[in-house]
């Protein structure tokens, strides 16, 4: 009895050894994997830093990208440790304030490598004490006719444009609020008293302000008609492609417009500050379809932030000006000409104006206020009447264009947009397009809502019901035929069996869009591709398909054209863009001919 007790005591002792060896080799495992993630990150941010110095701003933003990005694509939870939840967190700060410096808040570069426990030397510090200096924002002396809605209350306005820099994948147009500052009407233009044309227009203007028909009143002047002028002859093509863009959002427009309670009509705003562009940006860094600037879009709830510029949205920032526009016309006693007066130049000039002119007047402060914003209120108005009324004024053979339909559904926490366009069946940049205020291919580290085609939201919902959150990041989707077995999608996507069957539990032979796993792992042949149903074109070519490696500096173009291959082919074969930017050592397949 007591040799079998001792046996039995010994077998326990073994076996708790080997659980403990077990766990602490677990534990190392994570553990070295967790230091690889933050050296990994460390050195891209330290390649930022480089490349900023030498003033080369595209190529910093994609390193400061990527460092973000290594954190996202790794097989672990980024809240699983605190040593990743800190650095990332400082991460993130840190490349947003060298992206958007001030003289309050300054990027910690140093900080940020004490938090990450990066193994700096002297050269490093030399190096982030330099790139500090570089991004102390230069002081500027604007004129009091900056634009995009600042509240001025002095004449000089620092505002931080020439020092933007950082990973901003977005890309932006010229607004038209930069050349209406500079229009000068000709002496035809100015002329209504003496041109028949002009003068029966100019009576229909006082015919729908005392009829009320636009749905708001304001004071008829003969300026307004001079922009009509203006539009009917040089500034005609702006206008017809003012209105038909705004056939994509003047719906939308004017549906938040209602529910704030704001006229439907002063949503032509939108057509003078932006001509409809949601990426239109002006030299005061004034942003989007409303031309917010960051103090203003702030007020107003529209976030800014390493992840997104709100700025930049449809509807969000649609809701954001209506609110701004009720601020507007509440502190003006309902008067909508200075409401949008104090939108374009903010409501610290029109105050001033208004003192001067000794009365709430528009027409009477006219003299006061900035050259844009007297160019501004008469051009929105004579925008109004002209689209109100189409055939009355000329343009009657423009048709608007359809509206821009989307479903908008919440994602979770860090969706990439590869999988997001799988599962709705289109392309990232499209989705892009759909959501220019989207920085980078991911979503903010937090349930976000999200555009996507019409009609596919509930595809979308069924997808991300089946997939964990912890996988948003770092799992494809492959479209199966009916009688596809595992193997052949195995052949394509170049992922195992096993792997597959794993990603997919439940579900014994493929059936719709399946789960594809990337693998994390360096050195993997496993990349971020996007695939989709194969064709009989690709079932030929997936297994001949030849795996090469980018170069610093290669866009997809550069690879293929240096492969032999067409640069379209091999974008849509990895699921990238013919001008997406490879880092080095990137794996790119090649399709065969």
């Amino acid at each position: 009895f007591f040799t079998i007790k001792f046996f039995l005591l010994i077998f326990i002792a073994l076996a708790v050894f080997h659980a403990a060896n077990a766990q602490t080799a677990d534990v190392q495992r994570v553990q070295s994997q967790i230091n690889k993630i933050i050296e990994d990150s460390g050195s891209a941010f330290r390649e930022g830093l480089f490349a900023l110095k030498e003033n080369k701003r595209a190529e910093s933003g994609q390193k400061f990208d990527r460092s973000v990005e290594i954190f996202l694509s790794s097989t672990l939870s980024v809240q699983s440790d605190v040593r990743l939840q800190n650095c990332y967190a400082q991460l993130l700060e840190t490349v947003y304030r060298i992206e958007f410096p001030s003289d309050v808040q300054t990027p910690q570069i140093k900080a940020l490598s004490a938090t990450c426990g990066w193994r700096w030397n002297e050269t490093d510090y030399a190096l982030a004490d330099d790139v500090a200096n570089r991004l102390k924002p230069a002081k500027r002396t604007n004129s009091p006719t900056t634009s995009g809605n600042v509240n001025m209350t002095s004449v000089n306005v620092a505002l931080p444009t020439e020092n933007l820099v950082g990973f901003n994948s977005q890309e932006f147009e010229a607004s038209p609020l930069d050349e209406l500052s500079k229009l000068v009407l000709t002496e035809d233009e100015l002329d209504v008293e003496n041109n028949p044309v002009a003068q029966q227009q100019y009576q229909y203007i006082q015919y729908a302000v005392a009829n009320k028909s636009l749905g708001f009143t304001f004071q008829v002047h003969p300026m307004i008609q001079q922009y009509i002028n203006y539009y009917r002859g040089r500034g005609r093509k702006t206008m017809e492609v003012g209105l038909y863009r705004s056939g994509m959002f003047m719906r939308m427009a004017r549906r938040i417009f209602r529910e704030e309670g704001i006229p439907e009509n002063v949503a032509w705003l939108g057509q003078v500050e932006s001509a409809w562009k949601p990426t239109a940006m002006s030299w005061a860094s004034a942003s989007g379809l409303w031309q917010f600037i960051p103090g203003t879009g702030s007020r107003f709830g529209l976030r800014r932030t390493a992840h997104v510029d709100e700025r930049n949205s449809f509807d969000e920032a649609t809701r954001a000006s209506a609110r701004y526009l009720k601020f507007l016309a509440n502190r003006y006693g309902g008067n909508w000409e200075l409401a949008m007066a104090a939108y374009n130049c903010g409501e610290g000039n029109v105050d001033r104006a208004i003192r001067r002119a000794g009365t709430a007047n528009f027409w009477a402060a006219y003299p006061y206020l900035p050259k844009e914003t007297r160019n501004y209120v008469p051009n929105i108005l004579a925008t109004i009447l002209i689209a109100n009324s189409p055939h009355q004024y000329g343009f009657g053979h423009v048709r608007p264009a359809p509206a821009l339909l989307y479903d908008r559904i919440r994602v979770p926490a860090s969706t990439n947009l590869n999988l997001l366009a799988q599962a709705s069946d289109t392309s990232v940049q499209y989705l892009r397009y759909l959501n220019p205020h989207l920085r980078s291919n991911m979503t903010p580290p937090e349930p976000y809502i999200v555009n996507v085609p019409p009609g596919k939201a509930n595809d979308v919902l069924a997808v991300f019901r089946r997939i964990p959150a912890s996988k948003v990041n770092n799992t494809n989707l492959a479209t199966s035929v009916q009688g596809e077995s595992w193997q052949n999608i195995a052949n394509r996507t170049g992922v195992t069996v096993a792997d597959l069957m794993a990603a997919n539990p439940g579900m014994k032979e493929p059936r719709g869009k399946v789960f594809v796993p990337v693998a994390s792992v360096p050195g993997s042949r496993v990349t971020a591709t996007s695939y989709s149903r194969p064709s009989s074109a690709n079932a030929a070519t997936a297994s001949n398909a030849r795996v090469v490696k980018a170069q610093a500096g290669d866009t997809v173009s550069k690879v293929a054209v240096r492969h032999g291959a067409d640069p379209t082919v091999v974008a849509k074969y990895n699921g990238l863009l013919p001008n997406s930017v490879l880092g080095a050592g990137r794996e790119i397949k090649i399709p065969a001919k």
